[in-house]
């Protein structure tokens, strides 16, 4: 039988980077999402692993730049409120589909299994890093601005990452 295991947010988040103008990375993260796997036992290889995100909740520390992205230029939260991912198998890489703007197309990450352990409540924790990329004109994000100096001002590559914690279900 299956155990789930269900994300601990105040212990968890999930970031991206993405090149701006060519000469730096701007970071951002979503403050609102959730995530679980269902696992046959603590080696986590055949588990089935979901996670939601809301688009709304889009933060990069930039009230104007935020907004610019939820709009119909980027992740439209009006009409896509969620990005969602799903995948079979959670190992060394974990692959899966990955759904933005309604666009869906398998990823693979690299995740990193920080091990279990028990806290001073007796809840069972464990703990994963991942890391990727995308190019984010194959989920639809395509507004860009040609620089003067040449080159644009957005990147098509956009690294993600995130370190999550998950918590054992009884």
């Amino acid at each position: 039988m299956a155990t789930k295991w269900n994300l601990d947010p105040t212990h968890s988040e999930i970031t991206f980077k993405v090149k701006h103008m060519m000469i730096s990375n701007v970071k951002g993260s979503f403050r609102n999402f959730n995530a679980e796997i269902e696992a046959e036992d603590d080696s986590f290889a055949n588990a089935k692993t979901t996670a939601t995100i809301q688009t709304d909740s889009v933060f990069t520390n930039n009230t104007d730049r935020d907004n610019h992205l939820k709009s119909g230029e980027f992740f439209n939260a009006e009409e896509h409120p969620s990005i969602t991912f799903e995948s079979q198998a959670l190992n060394d890489t974990v692959t899966g589909n990955l759904t933005i703007n309604g666009i869906t197309k398998p990823i693979t990450l690299d995740v990193d299994f920080g091990g279990i352990n028990v806290d001073p409540w007796g809840n069972t924790k464990a703990g994963f890093s991942f890391e990727g990329k995308i190019n984010r004109k194959d989920f639809g994000l395509n507004w860009n601005a040609a620089l003067e100096a040449g080159g644009v001002m957005v990147s098509d590559e956009v690294k993600i990452a995130g370190e999550l914690q998950f918590v054992k279900q009884a």
